[in-house]
């Protein structure tokens, strides 16, 4: 017999709010707490292919980052470019997303989002997205699941201060390899934007 104060609570659908980068979304875990701790659900695969996401997840990993650490903009080049789901399950991120598709009415151009552990948030990034963040408190463990599995001959990326962004922050941690990464302005894209991959209307 289940006691009733161990009966999981079914919890809501995952909500989705459209970006100002096509194809982005910011989402909303649906979670239930109670005396024992929290459930939270991070991917329900119907939900998403409803919208037309790429959601056939290959690998799955997480990062521990310190405070103030900058991790970015990192990415993958065709044919191992990658759709990404990126949440934060401690701590608290500045997550930051550079549109690099040739083509796109936002190309060039970034955008940021507050990943906090707790209110369960997540991005949802399509390919032909840089991708990094900055550690606002340690530790702050930040998951990714992506659509291709790693590969070193393919592994790319920008360097996270080159575009234009803001970061708010003042005494970045930055590893030796996101250092020496090109700005963006040498960058030559090989993404295209595909309006029909990332603009269907929505259920």
């Amino acid at each position: 017999m289940i006691r009733k104060d161990h009966a999981i609570a079914t919890p809501s659908t995952i909500r989705f709010t459209e970006c100002r980068l096509p194809g982005c979304y910011l989402l909303e875990f649906p979670n239930f707490r109670d005396q024992r701790g929290l459930f939270v659900k991070t991917f329900q695969r119907s939900v998403f292919e409803q919208r037309g996401l790429e959601c056939d997840f290959r690998e799955t990993f997480y990062t521990e980052s310190g405070e103030n650490v900058v991790r970015g903009m990192h990415f993958q080049v065709p044919p191992a470019d990658h759709a990404k789901l990126v949440y934060c399950i401690s701590g608290a991120i500045y997550d930051m997303a550079l549109d690099l598709r040739v083509g796109s009415p936002t190309f060039g151009q970034h955008e940021a989002y507050d990943l906090r552990a707790e209110i369960n948030s997540a991005v949802y990034l399509p390919r032909g997205i840089a991708h990094g963040f900055y550690a606002r408190s340690a530790p702050s463990v930040v998951i990714y699941q992506v659509t291709s599995e790693h590969s070193p001959v393919h592994d790319r990326g920008i360097r996270w201060d080159s575009f234009g962004a803001s970061w708010l922050l003042s005494a970045p941690v930055v590893s030796r390899r996101d250092e020496g990464l090109i700005p963006f302005e040498q960058f030559e894209s090989p993404f295209r934007f595909d309006p029909e991959q990332v603009l269907k209307p929505m259920p």
